[in-house]
């Protein structure tokens, strides 16, 4: 049965998939809307640290007023679902305690509220979904075993270039092609881009944080080393190489060393900066020698023995309700890191900084996330950019240089810094 049957089928018996989603802001709250134009599915309790916030994201969805009620107890909240109503809480937590929820999802980028989520979802029996390739990147290994010890399914969704990327390598796979280069395409970065430099009206990206975080290439290392640590894929160097290219030479561009292009091995992970290809993603192939390199040619996807199969766009929340539904109804994992990490995204000083400084968020003022290759993260001791958040420094760095895990103080009780942890002693 299709997807969209399936869920049909779910609305016409009045039993729609019911999820617990966390984050009302742009992300979440197009997430909410998104799902209720979806059949078969609800936003039955969104979280968020402002409840207010939440109440109007579903409004804004189409849920009337009457049918929101604020809980602070899954009591409380059991009791509203029951009679039809939906759920806003503060607590993101709340839903996973929810007999009637199918699956929690986290929607924002923070790596500490996905990994919170995340636990709390595997602690109560439910299937987790992140839009949170940060928090993927940061502990996805260790949330990915704890999701299977429980018997749930844990996964990022699509829509976000890590997602995307993974469809695409699937269809690599079924043709029977070899991938040589998986990769984003993204506008020129500024490396050194703040929410001072970003518009506070862009429609495309309405928070300022959020626009510098795709300026600097933070976004787009978070996406990269989930999506490298899911596919064994290799950044090829720190921050990875990031050519500029367009559909006419990107194919030429990641061919291997040995027939002209940049790509050091079969299986790199990388991006091109592009005006013309921003957007999307890509994977460059090498094809078998025979029919198939002919193929190629004529279709214009290559020279034939190497061809690029191209997304233009990444939906982001617009799709995400997909891969939510997929993991309900078909237990399909979307991307999930497997095996040996193979890259990590670490924090990179934005600017000199001085003892005491503490690091901001992502797309701040203080650091930026780069790709970095696993064992060379792990020999410098690098700071993982999603712990960096709210950390301390103790000793200065300069603009442009790795900071350490010793450069820095922060909270180790905190939820994320055990899972880190817990998750490094798997590598030891």
């Amino acid at each position: 049965m299709l997807l969209l049957e399936e869920l049909r089928k779910l609305e016409r018996e009045g039993r729609p998939l019911r999820l617990g989603c966390h984050g009302a802001g742009w992300m979440g709250g197009g997430l909410a809307a998104q799902i209720e134009r979806t059949p078969g599915m609800e936003v039955a309790v969104l979280a968020d640290p402002h409840p207010e916030a939440a109440r109007q994201a579903l409004e804004a969805a189409g849920v009337s007023a009457e049918a929101i009620v604020l809980c602070d107890t899954p009591e409380a909240a059991a009791e509203a679902l029951a009679t039809g109503q939906r759920v806003v809480t503060a607590d993101p937590t709340l839903a996973a305690q929810l007999a009637a929820i199918n699956a929690v999802v986290d929607a924002t980028t923070s790596p500490a509220a996905g990994a919170a989520v995340a636990m709390a979802g595997i602690a109560g029996g439910k299937d987790v979904v992140l839009l949170n390739p940060e928090t993927d990147a940061t502990v996805g290994h260790v949330l990915r075993r704890r999701a299977a010890q429980a018997g749930v399914l844990y996964t990022v969704a699509s829509g976000n270039p890590a997602g995307c990327l993974m469809a695409l390598w699937e269809e690599v796979a079924l043709l029977g092609l070899e991938p040589i280069a998986i990769g984003a395409a993204v506008l020129p970065l500024r490396l050194d881009a703040t929410p001072d430099d970003m518009p506070g009206d862009d429609l495309s990206w309405p928070e300022p944080a959020l626009a510098a975080a795709q300026a600097d290439g933070t976004q787009l290392a978070f996406a990269m080393t989930s999506a490298a640590n899911a596919t064994g894929c290799v950044p090829m160097r720190r921050g990875l190489v990031g050519p500029e290219a367009d559909l006419n030479t990107v194919t030429l561009v990641f061919m291997l060393r040995e027939d002209g292009g940049i790509s050091t091995r079969p299986g790199v992970v990388d991006f091109v900066q592009s005006r013309s290809m921003g957007g999307g993603v890509f994977i460059t192939c090498r094809a078998p020698a025979g029919r198939a390199r002919s193929d190629l040619r004529r279709l214009a996807v290559g020279n034939g023995k190497y061809a690029t199969l191209y997304r233009p766009r990444c939906l982001w929340f617009v799709e995400a309700p997909i891969s939510i539904a997929e993991a309900c109804l078909w237990r399909k994992v979307t991307l999930a890191p497997v095996g040996w990490p193979t890259a990590d995204a670490v924090a990179v000083a934005k600017r000199d900084l001085q003892p005491g400084d503490l690091l901001d968020g992502f797309g701040g003022y203080t650091f930026r996330a780069v790709v970095e290759p696993f064992e060379a993260a792990q020999s410098a001791d690098a700071l993982p950019a999603g712990l960096a958040p709210g950390a301390q420094m103790v000793e200065p760095v300069r603009k442009g240089d790795v900071i350490r895990r010793q450069q820095v103080t922060l909270d180790e009780t905190s939820l994320l810094a055990t899972l880190r942890r817990e998750q490094d002693s798997y590598w030891e």
